[in-house]
């Protein structure tokens, strides 16, 4: 799930509120394609200069994703973010200092993988 922050103070730019792939169809590019995408979305669409996003200190997986994968920078850490009272990284991709976009491979195999889904079952 992303928005638009809608703050006119702020510098436009988006948030991913949260991304999840089913245990069963993980390790197949599709959280990936689908963050590519949003990314893409925000920047062309909406000129976002970059989008935010939360992820808790123990979630390694997550981390790896934004950090090595799509380059998200750590921005701060926010002190027990989550109600268990974990911390979370607030990460950050800028777009300016750099072109975002989805590779064709990307959304075939959205496409592909969804297409999978039982929807209802």
């Amino acid at each position: 799930m992303a928005k638009m922050e809608e703050d006119e103070e702020a510098p436009r730019h988006g948030h991913i509120t949260s991304l999840s792939v089913l245990r069963t169809h993980r390790k197949r590019g599709i959280a990936t394609a689908l963050m590519r995408r949003s990314q893409y979305e925000m920047q062309e669409v909406f000129d976002a200069e970059y989008v935010s996003l939360h992820v808790r200190e123990s979630n390694r997986a997550a981390f790896h994703l934004y950090r090595e994968t799509l380059q998200y920078e750590i921005n701060d850490v926010e002190k027990e973010y989550y109600a268990d009272g974990e911390d979370a990284y607030d990460m950050r991709c800028y777009f300016k200092r750099k072109e975002v976009k989805p590779k064709d491979t990307d959304a075939s195999l959205l496409t592909s993988e969804l297409s999978k889904l039982s929807v209802g079952a």
